[in-house]
């Protein structure tokens, strides 16, 4: 039984009515291994815990997430951005069900009816409330916050699942769903948590460690001074480092690319083409009769599809017509003209003078999903009908500062924490003073102003709602111009794009192995490189949305050279110059890896013979430094806690070592990372004595147990060999 039932069988989502962001889709049935999820591999858009993911129910889900975004957010359509957020959401939720959803079922964790009843009613979860908040305010919707508290008010909440429609029952049992996953989440890692100890034989090795210090003297040979072509490794001795350190050369699975390109762009004749066109819209421009005509014109012939309506100051317009257009009279049509890669017309559509300066207040009626306030519940006609109610009200003697205080949805009416009673501020009263073409106010804000003329009352619309404005005061004047401008980019003709493409698929025919291609690039074309391409990247630089170019390096073999692909404007061809699969790394791939391992191990050998020369007989550190020709070098307040020797490079191996030297004794050969070591201990200040460890031990497990929450999902994440496909399907 849900909440919903212990409520009345009838609830809802609240989620719905504050526009709250939520879990757009609940996969609890990943666990039943049906046809809908698990498909043979041709199908498959990846694996997880060797369960295999059928694109067709992978699809499903995406496509019921892509709907309930739409409706949250209520808009038309999704950005490809947005797209891909959702696809990468859906995937980590299906992660997130099969890695865990054992785990849970192995402990026995759930969450009872009544347990539930409570997360959602009683005493109301974090996760309840985050979604029951603004989240710009961070306060609780006043829908269900007690009036006194501000805090979520239960019996506000038994109210409201008394009258929901059956689209927020269903919401409401998402968002119990959600809460209910979020919990047994928190179940799972208190479980974890609670298990963890520190033992007092711990607490005191790390103590002792953080506050045992020693200062040390130290004689160094670093690597660098042996040249690395004085030595060649054996194949044997390469073999063998590999094997022993195989698991040092684990990797993901990742393709390198290089490639050149061939822009599309048009030629001399296409750009000529062009201005034929733009000058026959220019004349057709000059016989626009009416203001209605020549906006229909701009939207029609534009490329941007786009007809500007504000008015213009000196300095405000392109440079290329901003000085004619305030001589010239209206109706002149400049053009065609060049500018940032397009041809553009422009005509004077209109003209004004206008205030240099205007002094304004105003009253903002909003309406819902305006910008004014996400608590107002007014339709955009309610609004325009109380907007003419208060200027009818105001132009019949009613004090314009009282209808402020009273209806004004500006929230910058309001005095700041650092204002007292009495004095000004902006906002006040609903008066912003003095503004210009340049203030940063909304533009029929700044024009109901700077167009008007003292004493004026009018109603504009913003994006915030309806403005009664008054203007009080106005100073200067100048002129204002309203230009409509046609711009197109001169594009490559089909003949042009059929010659690029001849010339790069030239090229690729010629050049069509990877020895070929390289040879051919050097000296006459550019060329790029890829990072390490995971199978399921979504970008290469300076290549528009590579996807199929990233699965067409995934499907090919090592060496292989592509047909020309179009991308944006530009033909690509590339050849495949790495592969490497999931997995050790085979020796041949990260040979040079291997060759400088195993160089510098047989150069420790060398440094420790010499170093091992040097001690015979001697147990002077200074002796040992002047036969060996190398300066003694000093540390102070060496703290065993860190593997960096101070002013030198992290030496764990060092440090190991000095951690259990006595003072005014000698180390052994160390093999370092950077070089071969013998240290000297001077001195040893040991960590104060403690008769208790428990603050240690409390503080060690205040740093262990945050550690939780995303290293055991992490780890069985990486137990479940996750294998993805999503490029491969288009995704």
């Amino acid at each position: 039984m849900s909440t919903l039932e212990s409520l009345r069988k009838r609830s809802g989502l609240l989620v719905g009515i504050v526009g709250l962001a939520l879990l757009a889709f609940v996969l609890t049935d990943l666990a039943k291994k049906d046809g809908s999820l698990f498909g043979g591999s041709d199908k498959a858009v990846g694996e997880i815990a060797g369960n295999t993911i059928d694109i067709a129910y992978f699809k499903s889900k995406i496509d019921e997430a892509e709907t309930a975004s739409l409706r949250n957010s209520q808009k038309a359509s999704l950005t490809p951005e947005e797209k891909d957020g959702i696809v990468q959401q859906v995937w980590n939720q299906m992660i997130n069900e099969q890695v865990m959803i054992k785990e849970y079922e192995k402990l026995g964790i759930s969450i009872s009816d009544e347990e539930l009843y409570d997360l959602m009613v009683t005493h109301p979860h974090s996760a309840l409330i985050r979604n029951l908040s603004d989240p710009q305010t961070g306060k609780i919707s006043p829908m269900f916050a007690n009036a006194q508290t501000g805090q979520i008010d239960p019996a506000k909440i038994r109210e409201f699942t008394q009258s929901m429609t059956d689209e927020q029952e269903a919401q409401w049992l998402q968002l119990e769903e959600y809460v209910r996953q979020v919990r047994v989440i928190e179940k799972y890692n208190n479980l974890i948590k609670k298990g963890l100890y520190v033992t007092t034989s711990a607490a005191k090795r790390e103590y002792l460690a953080q506050n045992t210090t020693a200062n040390i003297r130290y004689v160094v040979k670093n690597y660098k001074l042996i040249d690395d072509k004085t030595i060649t490794p054996t194949s044997d001795e390469l073999n063998a480092y590999y094997t022993t350190h195989q698991n040092a050369y684990k990797q993901e699975a990742s393709r390198v690319m290089e490639y050149i390109t061939y822009d599309i762009a048009p030629s001399a004749e296409d750009v000529e083409e062009s201005k034929k066109v733009m000058q026959k819209i220019a004349d057709d421009f000059k016989n626009g009769k009416s203001y209605g005509e020549d906006s229909t014109f701009i939207i029609a012939e534009s490329e941007l599809r786009k007809f500007d309506e504000s008015f213009h100051t000196s300095g405000t317009l392109s440079p290329m017509i901003d000085t004619a257009m305030f001589k010239t009279e209206v109706g002149t049509v400049l053009g065609p003209y060049e500018e940032n890669g397009s041809l553009k017309v422009s005509k004077l559509l209109a003209s004004k003078i206008s205030a240099d300066s205007a002094k304004v207040r105003h009253i903002l009626i909003g309406y819902k999903d305006s910008g004014a306030s996400q608590t107002i519940t007014r339709s955009k006609d309610e609004a325009k009908t109380k907007a003419d109610s208060i200027l009818g009200a105001i132009k019949k003697g009613g004090k314009f500062a009282d209808f402020v205080e009273k209806f004004s949805d500006d929230g910058g009416k309001k005095m700041p924490p650092n204002k007292k009673e009495g004095e000004e501020y902006m906002g006040k009263g609903g008066d912003y003073g003095w503004l210009n073409a340049k203030s940063g106010f909304v533009e029929p804000f700044k024009n109901a102003g700077l167009d008007g003329k003292k004493g004026d009352l009018v109603i504009i619309e913003s994006q915030f709602g309806y403005h009664l404005i008054e203007v009080l005061d106005t100073k200067g004047s100048q002129k204002k111009v309203q230009v409509g401008t046609i711009e197109m980019k001169s594009e490559a003709s089909s003949k042009t794009k059929q010659m690029i493409y001849s010339e790069a698929n030239d090229f690729a025919g010629k050049n069509n192995t990877n020895e070929l291609f390289q040879k051919a690039a050097v000296g006459k074309l550019t060329k790029r490189v890829t990072e390490k391409l995971k199978e399921n990247d979504k970008t290469i630089a300076g290549i528009e949305n590579p996807k199929p170019l990233i699965r067409w390096a995934y499907d090919n073999k090592l060496g292989t050279v592509s047909e020309p692909q179009e991308y944006g404007d530009k033909y690509v061809v590339a050849v495949i110059t790495e592969v490497r699969e999931k997995g050790i790394a085979p020796l041949e791939q990260v040979k040079e890896e291997v060759t400088a391992k195993v160089i510098e191990q047989k150069k420790a050998e060398i440094i420790t013979k010499e170093f091992a020369s040097a001690m015979s007989g001697n147990a002077n550190i200074d002796a040992i430094a002047s036969i060996m020709k190398l300066p003694v070098e000093k540390a102070q307040n060496v703290n065993f806690m860190t593997n960096q020797i101070p002013g030198s490079n992290s030496e764990p191996s060092v440090m190991g070592t000095i951690s259990v030297m006595k003072a005014k004794s000698l180390s052994k050969v160390i093999a370092g990372k950077e070089g071969v070591f013998v240290v000297f201990v001077e001195s040893v200040m040991d960590a104060p004595a403690l008769k208790d460890y428990t603050g240690p031990q409390k503080s060690q497990m205040q740093n262990i147990q945050p550690r939780v929450d995303y290293e055991v999902y992490n780890a069985l994440k990486e137990n479940a060999n996750i294998v993805e496909h999503l490029t491969k399907f288009g995704y």
